[in-house]
């Protein structure tokens, strides 16, 4: 299967290219070219807690203005910390509403739906998942419910961040693991911690015993071999972004206060309110590269895992686990942040399907 993605990827541009050519034949039967081209596109709902830092707005923006290669069904948020890498958890309302800014500045808040998911964590929840007004329900109703629809191709969900709502929709309707892919940026693996596992050990360790497709794309962070690595300086984006994106008629209020009329404007603003480190001063961009190892595959290096377990702390092997997790590390820098920036420049408003 995994060798038939990769060929799937490699040909996917000449097909699109085939497809744009025959455009005006295929014009003359009314949709057709549309759910042609959308055929070549991967499906996609985006999970965030969108509220946390700067990484999860860019990723966000990254994918919706990927137009060329991905049909984005919706996006859903749930909650984490707010601002700053505090420990203390937010309100899911502050990552339903910085994703709403995203949307809206990107220019398609009004054809793309969002959804507020869960709230608290798997444990808390997972016994209330028959209680219609369960928290998290609309984002995991709509997840179960996008999952359960014959598109002709699997349903990537992109969680980057805590798996709650990915875990409950599995919990309460189990058919979707059959029609779904699950490409998760979390997780130090194999040491301890991280931010997005740290905030729902459950939810993950229950995918870990579903059968259901689950690639990790490792964080490690200080360890050149994760998403830790994919870094930007602030000067990269002070310099680079305004004015990038679709100018929007009205302004949107930003997280830290200012008005604006683009992408761009804010994502500068965005890396000179939040603090930076390093030397130069900069952030990693991790939660891009998950959208960006879908789109390339070869950004990136994989390898298959039995699937391990996280207990009190430290992680289990299962060596004779027949469950395998697809692990991904090694991320090209250079390929990651140049799309980046081209796709910036160059930008292809995704649709709904």
């Amino acid at each position: 299967m995994r060798i038939l993605k990769f060929n799937f990827f490699l040909t996917r541009g000449i097909l699109l290219s085939i497809v744009a050519l025959l455009n005006l034949n295929f014009a003359c039967t009314e949709g057709l070219g549309s759910n042609t081209q959308d055929a070549f596109k991967h499906h996609v709902i985006f999970d965030t807690d969108a509220n946390n830092e700067v990484d999860d707005q860019h990723a966000l923006a990254y994918l919706l203005f990927s137009g060329d290669y991905f049909a984005v069904e919706g996006i859903t948020v749930n909650a984490t910390s707010g601002p700053g890498g505090s420990r203390e958890p937010s309100h899911v309302a502050e990552h339903f509403d910085e994703a709403r800014r995203v949307m809206q500045l990107c220019g398609v808040y009004d054809n793309i739906p969002l959804f507020t998911g869960a709230d608290g964590s798997f444990e808390e929840i997972r016994n209330y998942i028959d209680d219609p007004n369960f928290d998290g329900h609309e984002a995991v109703d709509f997840i179960i419910e996008q999952a359960l629809k014959n598109r002709g191709q699997e349903l990537i969900l992109l969680p980057v961040g805590k798996l709650t709502n990915i875990a409950l929709a599995l919990l309460k309707e189990p058919r979707i693991a059959d029609n779904i892919r699950i490409v998760w940026l979390g997780s130090n693996y194999p040491r301890p911690g991280e931010h997005n596992q740290f905030w729902d050990v459950e939810a993950m360790n229950f995918i870990l015993d579903v059968d259901v497709p689950f690639e990790i794309v490792l964080v490690r962070g200080g360890d050149p071999s994760g998403t830790a690595a994919v870094r930007v300086t602030q000067a990269q984006i002070i310099h680079r972004m305004p004015g990038k994106g679709p100018r929007i008629s009205e302004p949107v209020t930003g997280r830290h206060g200012g008005t604006f009329y683009n992408w761009g404007d804010y994502s500068a603003n965005l890396f000179e309110m939040y603090g930076m480190g390093g030397n130069p001063p900069g952030r990693p961009l991790y939660d891009q590269a998950a959208v960006a190892i879908v789109k390339n595959p070869e950004w990136a290096e994989n390898y298959e895992h039995p699937a391990p377990l996280y207990v009190d702390g430290e992680w289990v092997e299962r060596p004779d686990n027949e469950r395998v997790v697809t692990i991904w590390e090694w991320f090209d820098i250079y390929g990651i942040i140049n799309d980046y920036f081209v796709t910036m420049d160059n930008y292809v408003l995704v649709e709904r399907p």
